[in-house]
């Protein structure tokens, strides 16, 4: 499954989706793996984004993807992990 989302700190959504506390899609499918994402100038150009990319085929989506991350590798493992340190962040 593929989920696309805004949210202004990337960091504590993923913690929140590791730990189970978001209702819905992500919880009914487990949404653990972060394999891209975009930053946006401001939140409205972050929802016309969003928008765009739901509206496509999942093999448009995969190919995005895999431009980007051939591997679809967890792109928050390089990252210092949220589950271990959500506090400052998770806000």
């Amino acid at each position: 499954m593929l989920y696309v989302e805004v949210t202004s700190n990337l960091d504590a959504r993923l913690w929140q989706h590791r730990m189970r506390l978001t209702r819905g899609w992500p919880e009914r499918y487990g949404v653990l793996r972060l394999v891209y994402f975009e930053v946006a100038e401001d939140v409205m150009s972050a929802i016309e984004r969003e928008k765009e990319i739901k509206g496509w085929v999942r093999r448009k989506k995969v190919a995005l993807i895999s431009l980007a991350n051939p591997e679809w590798k967890d792109l928050s493992d390089e990252w210092s992990h949220p589950l271990l340190d959500p506090s400052p962040r998770s806000g």
